[in-house]
């Protein structure tokens, strides 16, 4: 919804302004709709996304709660920045507020966190878009319907040490 159209009721939040413009600047050639929340309802092989009339107040609590806890991203090793990434990463998919772009969107922002936290960045290429490593990535993001993000952890843990060691680190 345009932010001169939303109801005076429900202010624009960081992540409108900020995650919506992220997604508009990277997507928004592809997308003429990129950076604007979606407004139908989706499903991808059987499991259904949050419903579109549920986004913007998921989306509040995603930054209230989900964003300030984890943000700016800080651990005392590769383990605790990686729970962090996996905690939001997943929280944000689950929710999947644009109609496309969402997966290119959370692992930008995954990016973001790996440099708030030190580090070099993240490489997940090795999850690829079918396969036992995609199918591994879907149950991760699944997990996270019980708040179990382990799985989440542990491969974001590996897109870490990728990172690192595609930057000549560790």
């Amino acid at each position: 919804m345009p932010l001169a159209a939303r109801n005076h009721h429900f202010p624009v939040t960081t992540v409108e302004l900020g995650l919506n413009l992220v997604h508009k600047l990277f997507l928004g050639r592809i997308y003429p709709w990129a950076g604007t929340f979606r407004n139908v309802n989706l499903s991808k092989a059987g499991f259904t996304f949050a419903t579109a009339f549920a986004i913007p107040s998921a989306m509040r609590d995603f930054e209230r709660y989900t964003l300030a806890e984890n943000t700016p991203c800080r651990g005392s090793n590769l383990i605790e920045v990686a729970e962090k990434i996996a905690i939001v990463h997943t929280e944000l998919l689950l929710i999947h507020p644009y109609r496309e772009g969402n997966g290119r969107t959370a692992r930008l922002l995954a990016t973001l966190m790996a440099y708030q936290a030190g580090q070099p960045g993240l490489d997940f290429g090795f999850i690829g878009s079918r396969g036992k490593q995609f199918e591994a990535y879907v149950g991760a993001i699944q997990a996270g319907l019980d708040r179990d993000y382990r799985q989440m952890r542990q491969l974001v843990l590996k897109a870490l040490r990728r990172g690192q060691r595609l930057a000549g680190g560790a």
